[in-house]
């Protein structure tokens, strides 16, 4: 049977994982939800076991952008880990799921009781860092369909399902183009058998097609997962 743990939980020694689930409660992740706005306390962790959550940042008068994306291989909320609990952008729930929530205070406390909680978060917040990084290079320099292609295949990486709900309008915020070019390079894909997009109903038709069309961001922001995710 797949597993729907959240990664972080699931790479923890079994008996810190079960004290740590312990102080956390389950929680729905509703489509479109804010989970935490520009520039407030945040509340509460979020470790996701099936959905994921876009990281947006507002600019002036400038369309919203996502600068990341969290699946069930991460958490949300990992400013904590630096004693921070504010962020400078919004966190809105892009694909539906389940969640484990835990209050900041309570994981502040639980890291200092479980050392290898704390170092496992630690690294989850590098990986972040890390693929920001990447993420700001891949908009200045990339093209709108290969960013398209490495986008889409985020998400299905994260939905784990070849079909997802997803507007022509919200992919051009998350990339930050206009939407005559997402719209564009998404024909492009359909007319290639890659994709198959109606009504805001995306399909995936051929993965290895999307994965040739990508740009090299996505295999490099996986390649720097893995080999973070697995220092010791």
């Amino acid at each position: 049977m797949k597993s729907t743990e959240n990664l972080l939980i699931e790479g923890l020694p079994k008996g810190i994982a079960k004290r740590f689930l312990a102080l956390c409660e389950p929680f729905e992740l509703v489509l479109s939800t804010e989970l935490s706005v520009r520039g407030t306390q945040l509340s509460h962790a979020y470790f996701p076991r099936s959905g994921f959550i876009s990281l947006v940042i507002d600019i002036d008068s400038h369309p919203p952008l996502e600068v990341g994306m969290v699946g069930r291989e991460s958490m949300l909320g990992s400013e904590l880990v630096l004693g921070m609990a504010k962020t400078p952008w919004r966190a809105l729930v892009q694909g539906a799921g389940h969640c484990w929530r835990i209050e900041a205070d309570v994981l502040r406390q639980a890291m200092v009781d479980m050392p290898a909680l704390e170092r496992v978060l630690q690294r989850s917040l590098m990986v972040r860092l890390h693929q920001q990084s990447l993420a700001s290079a891949c908009e200045r320099f990339h093209p709108i369909g290969p960013r398209l292609a490495r986008w889409l295949l985020m998400s299905q990486d994260r939905a784990e399902a070849d079909h997802f709900h997803v507007t022509q309008e919200f992919i051009s915020l998350m990339l930050g183009v206009r939407r005559v070019g997402v719209t564009k390079a998404a024909s492009d894909f359909q007319k290639d058998g890659i994709i198959q997009y109606t009504r805001g109903e995306l399909r995936v038709l051929d993965r290895a097609g999307l994965e040739r069309e990508a740009c090299s961001c996505y295999e490099a922001d996986k390649l720097l997962h893995n080999e973070l995710m697995s220092m010791k």
